[in-house]
């Protein structure tokens, strides 16, 4: 089964927690902290295996979730940290934020991984805040929450060569003339439902590869037929070859089926409208084929147009020779611009908005709540070290600025505070 795109929630491991411990010996009476901290949690890394041609095994999953750390104990032992998970993706998979619609990675290189899913860090054990000031700490910290994010997953097949064209042209029974593909080819419509590949190989040792694209009709920009979610496929070849039924078999124009399809890719997208294009004539041994093609030629003098046969292997060699010599000379092409990536900044971590809703300050801040969650309140130490990072961001001062009173109730996620002024 064929698949090129899905969505996933990714957990990601919280870290693990930091323990409060004292060290207790025979002799020892005074030993001081010895509380280790956690590990960390396990991140979610996409990794790119070139054996993979689908998404198919991510199909059945809807949510990955990473382990968390392993607490630290007593005796200044630390957690062990999780092992990542490493989910593998075929060449050209391109991992989009599904909140925003922006490129996390766009990965095309066997071997090539991102970490799309951070763990959170362990939390500090007490002997990780002791001080001179200090020295025998009586908290410690929880462990960071990992990050949880929905994705989306698109394939786009890397080849060198896409045939596109009307359905029932001849683009399976090229790919099958000129490579070692098995594509389905019957006298029927839409036989190819996902793009197949071959591997085209000159007598000189040089080679490239081939994508048997889905037949395409008008409309399918929109999405008519079976649409977009194929002409994305089209997006990564370096040329596109133009496969069109020169002997008019079905009763169609070769010229109408050229230019309706050349519209759809227009209408589709930018970078696929500028794609170099080989126009190929094929069915050249049926009988009106060659009034055909001269008209084809008069329409469009400045096209560069291989007449070939399928059937006969006429006109074939001259055409993978060519297609070869042209690959050549085409660099390889971004297709996301820099405005099309999502961009991590060290931005100012105390950021928070405050806002009152009904009678409640609500506060929400990824700084302030990811404290909230690392932060023990059964300690009192911990307790007031909330309270001096809550005051030092200036979230006390900006409740104030609003006209909170002392009594207030002041929210942050599923925790409610008294606002003392």
């Amino acid at each position: 089964m064929f698949v090129d795109n899905l969505t996933l929630k990714l957990i990601a491991g919280s870290g693990g927690d930091g323990c409060t411990s004292f060290r207790r010996e025979k002799c020892i009476p005074m030993g001081g902290p010895d509380g280790g901290n956690g590990g960390a949690g396990a991140s979610i890394i996409f990794r790119v295996d070139k054996n993979l041609k689908t998404l198919v095994d991510l199909s059945y999953k809807k949510v990955i979730k990473a382990e968390k750390g392993e607490n630290g104990k007593g005796s200044n032992k630390y957690g062990k940290n999780a092992l990542d998970i490493i989910i593998l993706v075929p060449e050209g998979t391109t991992i989009y934020d599904e909140e925003t619609s922006l490129v996390i990675a766009d990965l095309i290189k066997d071997g090539e991984e991102v970490v799309v899913a951070k763990g959170g860090r362990g939390g500090k054990g007490n002997k990780s805040f002791a001080t001179h000031d200090n020295p025998a700490p009586k908290l410690s910290e929880k462990g960071e929450p990992g990050e949880e994010k929905i994705v989306r997953l698109e394939l786009k097949v890397l080849a060198d060569v896409g045939l596109i064209g009307m359905p029932s042209v001849g683009k399976s029974s090229l790919l099958a003339a000129i490579s070692s593909s098995k594509p389905k080819i019957a006298a029927y419509h839409f036989t190819t439902l996902s793009p197949n590949l071959g591997v085209v190989k000159l007598f000189n040792n040089e080679r490239f590869v081939m994508a048997d694209l889905p037949g395409l009709i008008e409309g399918a920009s929109a999405g008519a037929g079976l649409g977009e979610k194929f002409l994305q496929h089209a997006m990564r070849t370096k040329i596109l070859a133009h496969v069109i039924d020169m002997g008019a078999l079905e009763g169609r124009s070769p010229i109408k089926d050229y230019e309706i399809i050349r519209k759809e890719i227009d209408s589709y997208s930018s970078i696929l409208k500028t794609k170099q294009e080989v126009i190929v004539a094929n069915k050249m041994d049926l009988e009106k084929s060659e009034e055909n093609l001269k008209e084809f030629q008069k329409k469009y003098p400045d096209k560069k147009i291989y007449p070939i046969s399928t059937y006969t292997s006429l006109g074939i060699d001259t055409l993978i020779k060519d297609l070869a010599s042209i690959i050549k000379d085409i660099p390889d092409v971004n297709l996301y611009e820099e405005s099309d990536y999502k961009v991590y900044k060290f931005t100012d971590k105390e950021k928070f908005t405050v806002k009152k809703e009904g009678n409640v300050w609500v506060v929400r801040g990824e700084e302030i709540e990811k404290l909230l969650k690392m932060t023990r309140f059964e300690e009192r130490e911990s307790v007031e070290r909330f309270s001096r990072k809550f005051k030092g961001m200036g979230i006390e001062e900006e409740l104030e600025r609003l006209g909170a009173k002392s009594g207030d109730d002041v929210v942050i996620l599923d925790y409610m505070f008294t606002f003392k002024a």
